[in-house]
């Protein structure tokens, strides 16, 4: 099987620098697409959902290379932003600015690694975007 064709199944797509969005996503059970600093360029073929930490621009800015990379940003239906709540206006700063900066709408936030609940909702929002709601 071609890394093309594995990329059309993908739901997710995220990035993760100490390992909890990782987490969060292995969680979710779903298919699913790490961006890397060593390769942000690659292209999905079908809609997905972004999941962001957050993190000073700089560090983040390999997601940017990733959502400008071809038609990637077309495809992108929303970003899912982790944080730490006490942070307070700073929670989840790189999942608002991501969707200001490509008018991506924000689908959902939770904290750290995620609860089961939060689990249970982002599950939700893939399954009703697949359903073109």
């Amino acid at each position: 099987m071609s890394l093309e064709s594995l990329l059309l199944n993908v739901k997710l797509v995220y990035f993760s620098i100490t390992g909890q969005t990782k987490r969060f996503v292995q969680k979710l059970g779903l298919a699913n697409k790490e961006i890397t600093e060593a390769n942000p360029f690659f292209t999905l073929k079908e809609p997905f959902v972004l999941l962001v930490p957050t993190y000073d621009e700089e560090t983040t800015s390999v997601v940017n290379d990733f959502l400008e990379y071809q038609n990637n940003l077309q495809n992108c239906r929303g970003v899912i932003g982790s944080g730490n709540r006490n942070f307070a206006e700073k929670f989840i700063y790189t999942a608002k600015d991501l969707c200001l900066d490509y008018h991506l709408p924000l689908l959902y936030a939770y904290e750290f690694n995620g609860t089961q609940e939060d689990v249970s909702k982002v599950k939700e929002i893939v399954e009703r975007l697949d359903h073109g709601n």
